[in-house]
């Protein structure tokens, strides 16, 4: 059984259980991070030593373990690792697509949105500046437009017809965006995007019922 290091709160962690439940991939989950054991205890380190959840552990075949981080490389190898195309497409054009947006998730949105959901939502005391905040929000809404922009052309989900991986990181960050107390611009795309992830079991049970 796949082992998830991670508080559930954790977008990033959130991720990988949405991609666990849309394969059936079996997991046990421990609570590591804000509220739990810390990440810098030496035993977390150990096995990433940037300090952050999620890592996962899988056993090999020969009794050894596989361990990784960095959520959205463990989207992709979860879905490699089952044979997951629909998810992560082989051919090399359509998969660069799916990770393109998947990359911009991580880069591009994730600093966007950092300063305002740390500010509003977590309450951090570094994070409390109201010009940041603000500068942060139009950011973001800066970059859900891009996202907005593209769902008008691709017929439904964000690289096509089909749900993949870049579906599951991006609904993940775009809840937040509907989540996060700030003016929100009107996204009609992404609007009815998110309608349509609703539709799914795993998005319903870790997003619309869980944090932001």
């Amino acid at each position: 059984m796949l082992k998830v290091l991670g508080r559930v709160s954790s977008i990033n962690v959130r991720k990988v259980l949405w991609t666990c439940a849309e394969i059936g991939v079996p997991y046990a989950r421990e609570d590591w991070g804000t509220g739990f054991r810390p990440t810098s205890e030496p035993a977390f380190t150990a096995l990433n030593p940037n300090a952050l959840v999620p890592v996962v552990i899988a056993s090999d075949d020969d009794g050894g373990e596989f361990v990784l981080w960095e959520s959205n490389t463990i989207c992709r190898w979860l879905a490699a690792e089952h044979g997951r195309s629909d998810l992560l497409p082989v051919a090399p054009r359509e998969r660069a697509n799916v990770e393109r947006w998947m990359d911009w998730q991580a880069g591009e949105l994730n600093t966007a949105w950092r300063y305002a959901f740390m500010g509003l939502v977590r309450h951090s005391p570094q994070h409390q500046d109201p010009a940041r905040i603000e500068a942060s929000a139009h950011e973001w809404n800066q970059r859900m437009a891009i996202l907005d922009a593209q769902l008008q052309r691709s017929s439904g989900y964000v690289t096509g017809p089909d749900f993949t991986l870049a579906d599951i990181v991006l609904g993940m960050s775009a809840h937040r965006w509907r989540s996060t107390p700030i003016d929100r611009s009107t996204l009609p795309a992404v609007d009815a995007w998110l309608t349509r992830l609703a539709e799914r079991p795993p998005f319903v049970e870790l997003a619309l019922r869980g944090a932001p």
